[in-house]
């Protein structure tokens, strides 16, 4: 059975995979474009791997400092909580 939780992070990826589209586009025609501040948010509530993907696909956000540190930076300390989650799990057996 699929849960809230796989759903809420499938749908957060993709969006924010398509969001970074967007922002590249909106760069490449000079329009208005996405705040990195709400990129980085959207990679901190789970959308970390949409970002990650999308980064290398549009080439876009690759060499940006500090963006690139604060995305780094977002996925060691989610990468970091669940692996602290998992073991407690794994004690908790």
């Amino acid at each position: 059975m699929i849960t809230f939780a796989a759903v809420y992070l499938g749908v957060l990826n993709l969006a924010t995979f398509v969001i970074f589209g967007f922002d590249k586009a909106a760069a490449a025609d000079r329009r208005s474009r996405v705040p990195e501040r709400a990129l980085l948010a959207l990679a901190a509530l789970g959308g970390s791997p949409g970002a990650l993907l999308a980064r290398p696909v549009f080439r876009h956000k690759t060499r940006k400092q500090p963006f690139s540190a604060w995305l780094t930076l977002i996925v060691f300390l989610q990468a970091a909580t669940v692996a602290a989650l998992l073991a407690m799990a794994w004690r908790g057996r």
